[in-house]
């Protein structure tokens, strides 16, 4: 390859960290709810830590969180551990 092929070749898009435990909560709340399609995710990051929201439908928002909150507190602990393992601090957040 010569110095202009080079120049051509586009740079690889980089992940973000908190992409990762994105792509987690989404596998997860998807698996949960009846309705996959009115599920979105938002994520803001900023220096050292990232907010997911998870928006769904309102029905499914009582299955995300659980009885008594008990599976919401699962799927943070496990996108904080990623987290963690990836190099960021998370928050993940319901709205229904």
């Amino acid at each position: 390859m010569d110095n202009t092929e080079s120049m051509l070749v586009e740079p690889e898009e980089r992940e973000l960290p908190s992409d990762r435990v994105a792509d987690l909560v989404e596998y997860i709340v998807c698996g949960l709810v009846d309705d996959e399609d009115a599920v979105s995710l938002d994520v803001t990051d900023s220096e050292g830590s990232s907010l997911i929201e998870v928006t769904c439908s309102e029905a499914d928002a009582g299955r995300v969180i659980g009885r008594k909150g008990r599976t919401i507190k699962a799927i943070r602990t496990l996108a904080r551990a990623l987290g963690q393992r990836v190099g960021t601090a998370v928050e993940v957040e319901v709205i229904g």
